[in-house]
């Protein structure tokens, strides 16, 4: 008896431990399963799920964004890969990664990013920029929504006798679910409208400004009716939504009334809108659309729409809304966003679609939705005025449906309005609208049709595209005492350039009529003739534009950017810098302003033009490089590539934007590359002493001084000299001509710039050009007006041009640094006896050719070569290579390929060119 209790007994005892155990932590040493779901820890499971999504959906983006298409369709595609439609097709992979009780936590993270995405979604919406275009807004939505929300209504009636009663949908009458269809039919993403309309330059567009305003108005009503929808299906009865309505409202303007004010307050107090906000505020904030998601939610309302109307309560002044987004929206878009869009596409079941009346309704879906927004957007449009196919690209504009389509459909199925089946069925329709949009907006409103359509609506042309300007037969000199070569200057505006190209505008602004002639040295003192007074007198109001290029991302709110630009040019420190210096150091009148375009890195070249072509520009400033890249932040080590750091003119990457912007202004500007004297400056002592860069450690070296204590010398280390000398005296400006179009142009060009009294102009011509029918002209017109700050140079060859170019000056008092204007002349070739000189040079010297040769010209590689090796050493050298502007094809020529050209008088730099439209 004791033998048998004692048993138990001891095995109770050494059961015990084994009881209390803690949970096994050793992970897969002790066999554990990762993708089995346990929910006493969700995260690991969680984290197999998110990381497939994501690495899947930018897998799927990579393509997509090489045609425009939003990362919303990568998103979806991804969810229907990974879901039934797909992959659960493969055995045991949704039991393994999105078993049914796993896909709680999946869900939760997926719904919070959809709560602070819409946050977004409203914070990007600007009420003002409605308000000031509201009656055209209204009146294009008015007809894009209704003619839809009818079309849906009658499609719904089908939807609701074919598919009513499925499992999954709960029982609601015909009139919530007309009342659902229809929002789905008549609702326009926002969002990723105002992507395309930005990826397609439209935005500042006649149409991207109606389509941007109507789409702000759609989003606001659609988003108000959907919340309708929502609450009374969530409503037991007609008494209970007529009170969640009435609460909705009230809060809606407790909000308005009573929380942004003091909203506003606290901004004011944090000078948050001028510094961006605090971290307080962004706390904040997100404490302020958590509380009224809450609130929306336990009401019977969507949590969504909480949030959404936090974002429209947030204010846009000082740019505060984009700064908010930016500190949000990488987190939102990278994690959150995709595994809600994700989710939708798991929710989606293609193999339910499989019957042929099943996809009769696909189809049916997919014409209604399409059909009915194009055919009222472009009717709303046509009523205000704007022909056809400007209307029709309105339409098809509002027919994207986007990620807010998407949302509604999650909406319409957790509310169980739709079945799996006809959700998949509205999925498929919004991925094809979404898709089809910006390739159809580029078969309608191509570029060269919009410059055709700008030209014709300014009268300056008829509906076939041929004005025929009559041809100057004025005389060579005559034409050349006109004025000005460049009366309108656009300038892309740089970080890392501003100084310089400030520089240069400055001899751009200049004007003998009130330089004083008694700042220049006795021998060259004396005044220009009275026509170079005359000529001052004529002279047109110089018209400066600074244009900035800020890089489009895929962040929000760099788009936002786009929406607010008048308000993000106006503070932006780059324009207000070059406005104010320019404007107030100038002796001419001169009309100065400003503006900033967002674009891909990809259409620089192509914004650049568009902006001459508006404008007329006669001449466009570039400045080169000064960090090795397009980008302009300032990089320490160049990205490592240590052969740009010594010699930035080999940087390819934007040596390509260059050649693009040459080609692309071939007919529409002229063009000039500036080249400041510090990048040339710095490869010519890397290359003569063969030191390579000062190391930190050098300039913080520690010196013993009379006490015998260490100390660290630090008076100049690092720092940059400026010395006023360089102001005072005479600007040399040296012009090379070696015969054509580019290096007449550059004549002219020196011919402007040397206007002004404190200019001294020097003409170096090749002896073999010295007869050319221009020149001659021109020189007549140069003597007359000059006088003796007129030098001419003659030279033998190129290789005696290139040393009289990069010679100290001569005259007494004037600056070391010179400015040489050369002409591109691309498609010229050096002699054979230049050749064998280049072949001989060092290989620095060779590779700089072969790079620099084919962007900036023969002449510029030769310069810059002779830079390197030491040449001119004592003179500060800066390059200005200039491309004319040449007549393009006649329109015969130009109608093979759709494109229409004007036809442009014979003489290219005629100041008889037409630059009416302002």
């Amino acid at each position: 008896m004791a033998t048998t209790t004692a048993t138990p007994t001891g095995t109770a005892a050494t059961a015990t431990p084994t009881a209390v155990r803690a949970p096994a932590q050793a992970g897969l040493f002790e066999g554990l399963n990762p993708s089995v779901y346990n929910p006493a820890d969700p995260l690991v499971l969680f984290i197999i799920q998110a990381t497939i999504v994501i690495a899947l959906t930018r897998l799927l983006y990579w393509p997509l964004a090489k045609i425009r298409e939003p990362r919303v369709i990568a998103e979806v595609i991804t969810g229907i890969l990974l879901g039934p439609s797909v992959m659960g097709r493969i055995p045991g992979f949704t039991d393994a990664i999105f078993p049914p009780a796993g896909m709680a936590p999946f869900r939760l993270v997926a719904n919070i990013g959809l709560v602070l995405f819409l946050f977004l979604v409203g914070l990007e919406i600007n009420l003002s920029y409605l308000l000031s275009n509201w009656r055209i807004a209204f009146s294009v939505a008015a007809l894009d929504m209704t003619i839809p929300f009818g079309l849906g209504v009658a499609m719904a009636y089908g939807l609701y006798n074919e598919f009513a009663g499925e499992p999954g949908t709960a029982p609601i009458s015909f009139g919530i679910f007309a009342l659902f269809i229809g929002v789905a039919m008549a609702i326009t993403a926002f969002p990723v409208l105002c992507r395309i309309l930005t990826s397609l330059k439209l935005l500042n567009t006649t149409v991207g400004v109606i389509v941007l305003t109507s789409g702000i108005a759609n989003d606001v009503v659609g988003w108000v009716l959907l919340a309708l929808c929502v609450t009374l299906v969530n409503a037991g009865a007609g008494i209970t939504a007529l009170w969640v309505f009435l609460v909705s409202v009230g809060y809606s303007l407790f909000l308005a009334y009573a929380v942004r004010p003091a909203f506003m307050w606290v901004l004011r107090r944090t000078k948050s809108l001028e510094n961006g906000p605090t971290e307080g505020v962004v706390a904040l904030t997100i404490l302020l659309v958590l509380a009224s998601s809450f609130f929306t939610s336990i009401i019977g309302v969507h949590s969504i729409f909480g949030a959404f109307m936090v974002g429209l309560m947030c204010p846009h002044e000082g740019g505060f809304a984009i700064k908010l987004t930016e500190k949000i929206e990488d987190l939102t878009s990278t994690l959150f966003v995709p595994l809600f869009f994700a989710l939708s596409g798991i929710n989606t079941n293609i193999g339910l679609l499989n019957t042929g009346t099943v996809w009769g309704y696909v189809f049916a879906i997919i014409f209604v939705a399409f059909f009915s927004k194009l055919a009222g957007g472009a009717l709303g449009a046509r009523m205000n005025g704007l022909v056809w196919r400007e209307s029709f690209t309105i339409g098809t504009l509002m027919s994207c449906k986007g990620l807010v389509e998407l949302i509604v459909l999650n909406i319409g199925l957790q509310a169980k309005i739709l079945s799996t089946k006809t959700f998949t069925m509205f999925v498929i329709m919004a991925l094809i609208t979404t898709f089809a949009t910006a390739p159809l907006v580029t078969w309608l409103y191509p570029p060269w049709y919009q410059q055709k359509l700008d030209l014709w609506k300014k009268g300056k042309i008829d509906w076939d595209g041929n004005p025929i300007i009559p041809a100057d037969g004025q005389d060579p000199e005559e034409k050349y005492r006109k004025g000005d070569v460049a009366n309108r200057l656009l300038v892309y505006l740089r970080t890392d350039g501003l100084s310089s190209i400030l520089g240069l505008i400055s001899l751009f602004t200049s004007s003998s009529a009130s330089s004083p002639a008694a700042s220049i040295a006795s021998d060259t003192t004396e005044k220009a003739p009275a026509s170079s007074a005359a000529h001052a007198d004529e002279q047109r109001p110089l018209r400066i534009q600074g244009y900035r290029l800020v890089e489009l991302t895929d962040r929000n709110s760099s788009v936002m950017k786009v929406s607010d630009i008048e308000d993000y040019a106006s503070h932006d420190p780059i324009v207000k810098a070059f406005g104010t210096s320019t404007a107030n150091n100038t002796s001419r009148d001169v009309i100065v302003s400003g503006q900033i375009a967002v674009v891909p890195e990809e259409s620089y070249a192509d914004t650049l033009a568009t902006q001459a072509s508006k404008t007329n520009s006669d001449l466009v400033l570039v400045p080169w490089s000064e960090t090795g890249s397009i980008s302009e932040i300032q990089s320490f080590y160049y990205g490592g590539n240590s052969s740009i750091k010594d010699n930035m003119l080999e940087n390819k990457e934007f040596a390509g934007l260059v050649t693009d912007v040459y080609e692309k202004h071939k007919h529409l500007a002229a063009v000039g590359v500036y080249v400041d004297s510090s990048l040339l400056a710095n490869s010519l002592s890397r290359s003569r002493t063969g030191d390579e860069p000062t190391k930190s450690g050098v300039t913080r070296q520690l010196t013993r001084d009379a006490t015998g204590i260490s100390l660290a010398e630090t008076q100049d280390a690092g720092a940059a000299k400026f010395h006023s000398a360089e102001s005072k005296g005479p600007k040399v400006v040296r012009v090379l001509y070696r015969g054509g179009e580019d290096d007449l142009f550059a004549v002219r060009l020196g011919y402007q710039l040397a206007q002004s009294d404190k200019v001294i102009l020097e003409v170096v011509v090749e002896a073999a050009k010295d007869t050319d029918s221009e020149i001659t002209a021109l020189k007549t017109v140069l003597s007359d007006n000059l006088g003796d700050r007129l030098v001419y140079l003659h030279s033998r060859d190129a290789v005696e041009s290139i040393q009289s170019l990069l010679a100290p000056p001569q005259q007494v008092h004037s600056s070391r640094s010179v400015l040489v204007v050369v002409g591109r002349s691309i498609s010229s070739n050096l002699t054979s006896a230049d050749e064998n000189k280049e072949s001989g040079s060092s290989s620095s010297s060779a590779a700089e050719l072969s790079t620099v040769r084919k962007v900036l010209g023969p002449t510029t590689a030769r310069l810059a070569a002779e830079v390197r090796k030491g040449a001119g050493e004592k003179t500060k050298v800066s390059l200005l290579v200039v491309q004319a502007k040449t007549a393009p094809v006649t329109t015969a020529a130009a109608g093979e390929s759709g494109t229409p050209a004007l036809k442009r008088k014979p003489s290219t730099y005629s100041q008889e060119s037409d630059h009416g439209g302002e």
